[in-house]
């Protein structure tokens, strides 16, 4: 009979249990339907409760219980006042919201949800610091925008780039010892995007990458680091002390050839230390430019065409070839400076500078013929190479022109080439270092 007693209540126990649950999984369906409703209609005050309730008792139910929750805390947010004890309250439920959805994450994963990954929800949530905390730290806002872009890498969203980007700008500016790390994270957040946009699946995301691309380089212009002299005042006193970090000096050199600062003293002293370390094309470069400037010019040119031997980027190649066309025309070896001015054009053909730089090769090697009328036709194929720089890179017009009005006034008269047999609109092969044909003017 005990035995009979125990058995009936057991059962009985295991009934109320089992009632309990299954009223406790109705008032959560029943919650989540109120709640979701309301809140697909923006009807927040009446969403808010019933979808507070499953998130407390249910929140691996539906994963929208959560996206709903942060539309209605964002909602009460903004519509009250910053600073008030009932918008502090709805703050701190958001924040504690995104790490509840955190933890429940890897349920959702495992019931075959859709969701995002851990890095995604952490850029979410301080997304919604920056633009809801009544107080905002951005060393807080920084940290946890860098922890996502470390686990997310390239399939970082190009808005979490962009804030973790501008929030490194924010921690440098309260604290300007930081401008190194923000550097660092400059060159980090433009790899990243570079290695997107050669990784990106569909032309959309090629061009929200490029668009973050453009204005990660933005933010560093705008940032005050970007002109030399704070380049150099930054950098200086540190290449010293890092003259055997590789990956320091390599950064360094990256920042300084991009702002165009390599005639500044940090920029060569880092270059000799990294070539020294490992002469990579970058260091040669930097060397042959050291060089360059010491009025060193063959010096340079050595440095010059190790560093385009080592260099496997085109337009990197074409500067480097311009750069010893320009050494050697200096110290007059014009035939080869011809030859690697010809090397730049055949690397980039885009770009108007070579192009102005042989035509001035040429005017100054005029002298091909014994006739002086034939030896002016020099002049016709320097303004025809100033025009192609012109049609090619409009931003080199201005000098193009002013070259262009420069040659013309030695164009050969028409009388004179009469007494040759040509006359305007006849072809005319121009001899000598030149080699090309022209039209007479």
């Amino acid at each position: 009979m005990a035995m009979k007693i125990k058995n009936l209540l057991a059962i009985a126990l295991l009934v109320g249990g089992f009632s309990t649950a299954f009223a406790q999984s109705q008032e959560c369906i029943t919650n989540s339907s109120i709640g979701h409703e309301a809140a697909k209609a923006k009807n927040y005050a009446d969403a808010y409760e019933p979808t507070k309730a499953v998130i407390k008792e249910c929140p691996t139910m539906k994963y929208y219980t959560f996206t709903d929750m942060i539309d209605i805390l964002h909602s009460f947010l903004s519509t009250n006042q910053k600073g008030s004890a009932e918008y502090q309250k709805y703050f701190d439920e958001l924040m504690n919201l995104y790490d509840l959805r955190t933890k429940y994450l890897p349920e959702f994963r495992a019931k075959g949800t859709k969701v995002k990954s851990d890095a995604a929800a952490l850029a979410d949530k301080a997304a919604d610091y920056l633009t809801y905390a009544p107080d905002v730290n951005h060393k807080i806002a920084y940290g946890w925008f860098k922890e996502s872009v470390q686990s997310d890498g390239i399939a970082t969203k190009a808005s979490t780039i962009m804030n973790f980007l501008n929030e490194s700008l924010a921690v440098m500016k309260a604290d300007p010892s930081q401008s190194n790390q923000f550097l660092d994270d400059y060159l980090w957040a433009s790899d990243l995007t570079d290695q997107a946009i050669a990784a990106a699946e569909d032309d959309k995301a090629k061009e929200n990458m490029e668009a973050a691309k453009e204005n990660v380089l933005a933010v560093f212009i705008n940032s005050g680091m970007a002109d030399c002299e704070t380049l150099q005042n930054v950098f200086g006193p540190q290449v010293e002390q890092n003259k055997s970090n590789e990956a320091f000096l390599k950064n360094t050199i990256a920042i300084l050839r991009m702002m165009k600062c390599n005639e500044s003293e940090v920029y060569f002293t880092a270059s000799d230390y990294m070539y020294r370390i490992n002469p990579t094309a970058d260091a040669a470069n930097g060397v042959a430019y050291m060089y360059f400037k010491k009025g060193e010019y063959e010096t340079a040119v050595k440095y010059f065409d190790e560093a385009l031997q080592l260099e496997s980027d085109n337009a990197k190649k074409a500067e480097i070839a311009y750069a010893i066309a320009a050494s050697l025309s200096t110290i007059k070896q014009w035939g080869n400076a011809k030859r690697y001015t010809q090397q730049a054009i055949s690397f980039r053909d885009d770009w108007g500078a070579p192009h102005i730089l042989m035509a001035q090769i040429y005017a100054a090697n005029p002298n091909w013929s014994d006739e002086r009328s034939l030896n002016a036709c020099t002049y016709y194929v320097c303004v025809d190479r100033l025009q192609r720089a012109k049609t090619l890179d409009p931003s080199c017009a201005e000098q193009a022109d002013e070259l262009i009005r420069t040659y013309s006034r030695y164009f050969p008269k028409s009388e004179d080439l009469f007494m040759q047999g040509l006359k305007k609109g006849d072809r005319v092969t121009v001899g000598g270092l030149v080699g090309e044909t022209t039209t007479i003017r």
